[in-house]
């Protein structure tokens, strides 16, 4: 995508990313890890974001995601500019907008499931009764409301990663950003996992799902490839097969 285009689709995308550059030093040598990356995501999207190690694709999800801030360019989060914000006020635009479900999920072993999700609540000084109820309410959603009082060790991994999302839900973020969330599964419950964010993609989420395996990322509406801090591919999964198909 152009940078004119880019700013065309501004005023309706929730991610916006303008030239994006992650410059690292390393000893003489300068390290492009993001090089030039222009990117919309429309809110209500599921968008894959795929590429090999050190294609930096998980340089652009710690933008995306509030973790980090690009060296150079722009990055507009539901239109708030947050390419230069301090630690804090990142903090704060992660806890209000973004729900994350992690590869090794994340959670703390000394809280039981339903303290676990009620976690952003807590954070964002929900008071006790509604993050109850709201944590309930995200625990349903995913099915999984009967295991509330069992701490994370007493789960199987597919159940675990099922509280992760939940977590993620349950302040109604504006973006639910998903990193390698199948990475620690097998198959089946991989499957189980990737049909829960489609239930959730469904129910009005926009969700931004970071991989390394095109399976994966093709179950996603849109693809964007990284490889060597570039966008090599931006389009729609049907058309991401095909390319995968012709280069087989």
């Amino acid at each position: 995508m152009t940078m004119e285009q880019t700013q065309n689709n501004n005023q309706n995308s929730l991610i916006v990313l303008e030239n994006i550059y992650k410059i690292y030093q390393m000893g003489d040598e300068q390290v492009r890890a993001n090089d030039g990356i222009n990117l919309c995501i429309q809110k209500g999207e599921f968008v894959a974001i795929v590429g090999k190690s050190g294609s930096g694709k998980s340089t652009a999800m710690n933008i995306i995601g509030a973790l980090d801030v690009p060296t150079s360019g722009r990055y507009l989060l539901n239109g708030i500019d947050v390419s230069h914000m301090k630690d804090d006020e990142l903090a704060e635009i992660r806890n209000k907008m973004i729900g994350f479900i992690f590869q090794q999920y994340h959670l703390l072993p000394r809280l039981n499931v339903l303290e676990n999700v009620e976690l952003p609540l807590l954070y964002a000084g929900v008071r006790p009764a509604l993050r109850r109820e709201r944590a309930m309410e995200a625990l349903n959603q995913v099915g999984i409301q009967d295991k509330w009082k069992n701490h994370p060790k007493q789960l199987s991994g597919g159940q675990q990663q099922r509280v992760s999302i939940a977590r993620a839900l349950v302040g109604n973020p504006s973006l639910i950003l998903a990193d390698e969330p199948t990475g620690a599964l097998d198959s089946r419950t991989s499957r189980e996992v990737l049909e829960f964010l489609k239930k959730i993609h469904k129910e009005g989420n926009t969700i931004v799902l970071i991989t390394h395996d095109n399976t994966i990322a093709m179950e996603a509406q849109r693809v964007v490839r990284l490889k060597d801090g570039k966008i090599i591919f931006d389009g729609p999964t049907e058309e991401y097969r095909k390319e995968q198909v012709n280069m087989e």
